[in-house]
């Protein structure tokens, strides 16, 4: 049987991350009605599953969400832990209306508005806020014959710490933070090989997630006002030179191979033909936005994303978008980046539904 609220609500946020957070602290200023539906067992959202030695690349008060700061950590970045536990007292301090674990399995359209269903369930909405970011679709890239391949293979997604490769021949595979972190932890027990598809970028020392942040707010101050600045270097795929990577640096392990060909059985084949044994490839290969839930909607287009306008989808006048990347907003992936959007989505939100019949 299918049980559904008794009444419609106004908004409907899909996921409890961050980004859902934000949007919620934006809304609870109004008088519409909603509900978090969040996949995870506990408060965190993709934090929850992040290696056990992650780090953020910024000080604890420019990694905040609006309205409560974060704690200060002990050394300056905080530890993944620091960051589930301020998102859980977060959540603790303003009483969000959180439902979970929901796995929301699709949204559909009614006469009325959207209807979101999950396997034994249903909420009636007028509006829907997507907020489940990308951590629950990794993206691996296809190399020939890698299901030849007898080593072990996991994404970073699904990495823990360094000691189930204690003593192994262990391929590390994408160029950006989390590629580095995991080296350079990985590195002091296994011999590492690093593979990137270019040279990595590497930030000045005294460069952080606070600078990337400012530049991102230029950039998008810029676009506001139709402008188009050129970027110093340093974007937010670089790589921040957290302690642990600059430890790695003084060890020397920080240096990186072009990719290899194709696997073999016991390995594999680089591009002049030679060949490694390898017993694990790490792939730090980034993430993909988790959108299955769209996909009755009709609304995801080829490339993996939902056309929109700032947050807004243009195909699905009663559906926002927050916290995915770059293209639903400058750094909105980001602790701090993603207010910027939330409270626009919000305010954008108010406007739609205040021009609506109820």
């Amino acid at each position: 049987m299918t049980h559904s609220l008794a009444s419609s609500l106004d908004v409907v946020i899909i996921g409890g991350g961050q980004s859902g957070l934000a949007v919620a602290y934006f809304l609870r200023r109004t008088q519409l009605s909603f509900v978090i539906l969040d996949a995870q067992e506990a408060p965190g959202g993709a934090w929850r599953h992040g290696w056990h030695s992650l780090r953020l690349f910024s000080p604890s008060t420019w990694s905040s969400i609006p309205g409560w700061m974060m704690s200060p950590a002990q050394d300056g970045y905080p530890p993944r832990n620091h960051v589930i536990e301020y998102l859980n007292q977060y959540e603790q301090r303003y009483q969000f209306p959180v439902e979970r674990p929901v796995q929301v399995t699709s949204v559909e359209r009614t006469e009325s508005g959207l209807r979101v269903r999950s396997a034994d369930k249903h909420w009636d909405t007028r509006v829907v806020v997507s907020a489940t970011g990308t951590w629950s679709n990794p993206y691996i890239p296809h190399h020939p014959n890698a299901e030849l391949f007898a080593g072990q293979q996991l994404h970073s997604a699904n990495y823990v710490d360094a000691q189930a490769f204690a003593g192994k021949k262990v391929l590390v595979v994408g160029g950006g933070n989390s590629g580095a972190q995991i080296l350079a932890e990985v590195s002091k027990v296994a011999e590492t090989t690093w593979v990137t598809p270019v040279e990595p970028m590497f930030l000045p020392d005294d460069v952080d997630g606070r600078v990337l942040f400012e530049r991102a707010t230029e950039r998008w101050k810029a676009q506001l006002a139709g402008r188009v600045i050129e970027q110093p270097v340093g974007g937010l795929g670089d790589i921040v030179m957290v302690p642990p990577v600059v430890e790695a640096r003084e060890r020397n392990v920080l240096k990186s191979v072009r990719p290899f060909d194709r696997f073999t059985c016991n390995g594999v084949v680089w591009g002049d033909g030679c060949e490694s044994a390898v017993d694990a490839v790490i792939w730090c290969t980034g993430f993909r936005p988790a959108l299955q839930h769209l996909d009755s909607l009709g609304v995801v287009n080829t490339e993996g994303r939902v056309e929109v306008e700032g947050t807004h989808s243009t195909k699905e006048p009663r559906l926002w978008m927050v916290g995915y990347g770059e293209w639903t907003g400058s750094a909105s992936a980001t602790l701090i980046g993603v207010t910027r959007t939330a409270r626009a989505t919000v305010g954008e939100i108010a406007t739609f539904l205040a021009d609506q019949p109820v």
